[in-house]
This record gives structure tokens, sequence and C-alpha cells, in this order.
């Protein structure tokens, strides 16, 4: 299967790739259904049951939101985020819904999406079923899509199996392991991020690929800049107070002569770009999916980090940057899994550490085994995250969370430049073992907020 670094850096909206972009994507796509099988005029009545991870947590990630604005003929990319609040409001008042804004239907959001918490289907743990009724309530289509991570999706046939629809291009440099990765870089003498940009050619030009990343990276800054702009509390009832707003008036105020090595006020503005993505994805915003939204304030604090405060920066770094990034996150996503409610925050964050690991020993001159190195050590500390979100929100711990994996990211990659390449543990190996920890893990700490501080601590 052919994986692009475009299908894993996406301009989404927060607060969950899993729980907002990808139901987005299946309601949008549900719609288009209904429009291509001529049953478009006829619906009278839809009804979406969420289950699994999607009904546990579903509300807190703005899961029935996601599949509304979908229903509308919204996409994550293309969405105004700021518009949402006003539009599901209406919906909820006048209790219909216009379906790709042509035909008006009956839908009372809190009769018609259903969030089981408790029952899950089998395939996976994200699960939804959207379904269309005529005005005798009599059904006229049926879908049933899983969201994978990432903001991935897949569709149940009519036979209950669902498949992957694999891309089949033929790229020139075949890898599914980071073993063959290294192998065809030490016989072609290129670089990871050269092996990724000449895949990247099969589907667009050197300078639409390299266009397209700095446009993510524009879109990375933007969301950081968002972030210490906006202030206030954060929505959904735990009344989380957002800090990067007042911490960049903080570090505005000091010096940064003592910043050009990693020092404690490096470590400040790290963090400061973490928690400005985050407290943007939390509030609903327009985020890039790295490779989730859950995750995604970890990559752009270290990208920042690798801009603002390592020497000879560049634009062509933040692409060899994010080009080593995609080749390390598609092995995770091919060989284990990113989504949380499949194997907890160590798909999520543990990926986005080692991505940005990678990414950033790349960026600074490392060797593609110092680079293999860097990703394992992120990877392998952070072995066993759970995913217990408090009250269903990506809020608390994920917000702190991002910012804390972030410094590991750096801190991977001054190790293992620090060293020849050499290590004990292969990336493969450990994301095996991830893979193999979360199906040992126990469902309550993947994404349902019925395990670890979810219970433990009292909303308030």
């Amino acid at each position: 299967m052919a994986i692009s670094l475009f299908d894993l850096f996406k301009v989404g909206i927060g607060p969950s790739s899993s729980h907002t972009v990808g139901p987005m994507v299946a309601a949008n796509q549900f719609s288009h259904q209904l429009k291509e099988l001529g049953l478009l005029n006829k619906v009278k009545r839809l009804k979406i049951d969420l289950y699994g991870s999607l009904g546990a947590t579903g509300k807190g990630h703005g899961t029935g939101v996601a599949v509304l604005m979908g229903l509308e003929g919204e996409l994550p990319e293309s969405i105004d985020p700021s518009g949402v609040p006003e539009r599901v409001a209406q919906i909820e008042s006048a209790s219909e819904v216009q379906i790709l804004a042509e035909h008006s239907i009956v839908l009372n959001v809190k009769e018609d999406v259903i969030y089981h918490r408790i029952d899950r289907l089998e395939f996976h743990a994200n699960g939804m079923v959207l379904e269309a009724f005529d005005e005798k309530d009599a059904t006229l289509h049926q879908a049933t899509f899983y969201s994978v991570g990432g903001g991935f999706i897949v569709e149940e046939d009519d036979q209950g199996k669902v498949s992957l629809v694999e891309d089949t291009t033929e790229l020139p440099h075949v890898f599914h392991d980071a073993e063959t990765l290294m192998n065809l870089c030490r016989e072609t003498g290129k670089s990871i991020a050269d092996i990724m940009l000449e895949n990247e050619l099969a589907w667009r030009t050197e300078d639409e690929v390299k266009q397209g990343i700095l446009s993510i990276w524009s879109v990375m800054k933007e969301c950081v800049q968002k972030g210490i702009q906006n202030e206030g509390i954060l929505p959904g009832g735990l009344k989380v107070k957002r800090r990067a707003a007042s911490l960049y008036r903080d570090l505005s105020s000091k010096t940064r002569m003592d910043m050009i090595t990693p020092s404690l006020g490096a470590m400040d503005w790290v963090n400061l770009y973490a928690l400005a993505v985050n407290e943007e994805n939390a509030a609903g915003g327009r985020v890039v999916t790295a490779p989730t939204n859950g995750a995604a304030g970890i990559i752009p604090a270290v990208l920042h980090y690798y801009w603002e405060f390592c020497p000879r920066s560049s634009e062509e770094g933040v692409i060899d940057f994010l080009l080593t990034a995609a080749a390390i996150g598609l092995l995770f996503k091919e060989n284990a899994s990113i989504s949380g409610a499949e194997v907890g925050c160590q798909g999520e964050v543990g990926s986005a550490c080692a991505m940005a690991a990678a990414g950033l020993a790349a960026a600074t001159g490392g060797s593609p085994e110092q680079i293999e190195n860097a990703a394992e050590i992120g990877m392998e500390h952070n072995l066993g995250l759970t995913c217990d979100p408090i009250g269903g929100l990506v809020q608390v711990p994920c917000i702190e969370r991002n910012a804390m994996a972030a410094m590991k990211a750096i801190n991977s990659a001054t190790m293992a430049l620090r060293g020849d390449g050499s290590h004990y543990v292969s990336l493969d190996k450990v994301i095996r073992t991830m893979r193999e920890t979360g199906k040992d893990m126990n469902d309550k700490y993947k994404e349902t907020s019925r395990g670890g501080l979810a219970v433990n601590v009292i909303e308030c």
C-alpha cells in the first residue's frame, strides 16, 4: 500500500482526527452516496449510531458536531471552524439538517445521534453506522464506517466485510519496515528524506511536493500564532484555562541570548509552541493532523524549535524534517497503529514523538542510522502510554502530554546525534512492541474515559 506524506499530514479541525476529522469525512461520503444513488430527495430522517470509543468519548471529542457538518457537505480541510458553533445551534434548534446544503431533513440531535458508550463493532473501536429513512420510516440506505486513526476511514461492504482500498501507485523505493528503509539508504547513498521525496514524485512534481510541505509548515505556524493570541476557558465543562497567551507574554519579555542550545529557556518556548497548538485543537480550531489531532502539537513544537533555535535552519531543513517524519510515521501506520482507541496514547503521542525526533535529527544533519535511532528512542520511552482523557475531552492530560513529548523528541534526537547510529533495540522491534502492548492493554485505557485519570479525577 502506497502512503503519501500528505496522507499523514492533513489540514483538519480539532479536537480529534479519529473522532472529528474521520467522522466528518464519513458523513460527507454518506451524503454523497445518497445523492449518487438518487435517494437524496426521498430521505425524510437520519439516524447516526456511534460505537466503541466514538460512543464513549464522542461528545467530548466533537463527533456529533463533525457528523452534522459532514452531512451538510463540509470537509475538515476547508470548513471554517469559527462558524461551526452557530451552525450546530441552528440545527439543534430547528431539528433539521441540510444534506449537502441541498435537501432539508428532520434530525433531532438528542434522539437521532446515539452514543453507545459500551457497545462496539467488531472491526475497530471507532465504528459508526449512518442510516437514512423515507417518509414511511423504511430504510433507504445504510452504511458502516470505521475511523481508524489520523483521519483515515474505511467502509464496511454489503457482506459485512471491511477491506482497505489500497493505493496501488508504483513507487521507486518500496519499504514496509525500517530495516528495508535503512538498506535502501545504504545501497543508494540517499537520505531518508531523498527516498521519501522520490516516492512522492509518483503523485506530484517536485515543486508541488515542496510547496505542499511548506504549506503544511505555514498552517502549523498559523496555528501557533492563533494559540498565543487566544485566551479564556476551553469549551467542554472542565473549565481548563488557556495558558499559551500569558506564557508568550512572559517569554517575550526575556532575552534569548542564552537560548542557542537546548537550555531551560528554549524548553519554555517548546512548551509554549506545543500548548498553543493543542489549545487551538481543544477549542476546535484548524490544525495539522500530525499524525493525529491528539498529538498535533508535538511535530510543530519541535519544528519551531529547529526553526528558532538551531543554527543554519532553513526551508530545505523543514522539508527534510517533514519528509523524514512522514517516512517514520508510515511505518507506525502500516505495522502498528496511530489510533488511541486501538493501542492507547502510545500510538498517537508515541508515534508523533518518534516522528519529530527523526525529523529533527534529519534536519540537523543526522545519518540514516542516527535518525532511526532517534525515532526508536522517542517511541521506546512512550511504550504503554494510556489514553485516558478526563471528561472525554482532548484537554487533560492531552495538552501537557504534547509538550512533554516534544521535549522528549528533542532529547531523543540529541542523544542519537551524540552517538554513531548503533543501538541495541531496532525501530522495527519497538514498533512491534508497541503494537503488542496495545493489544494487551485493557480497553478502559484506550480513549474510552473509563480508566486512569478519567475516573480518578473528579470533573469540576
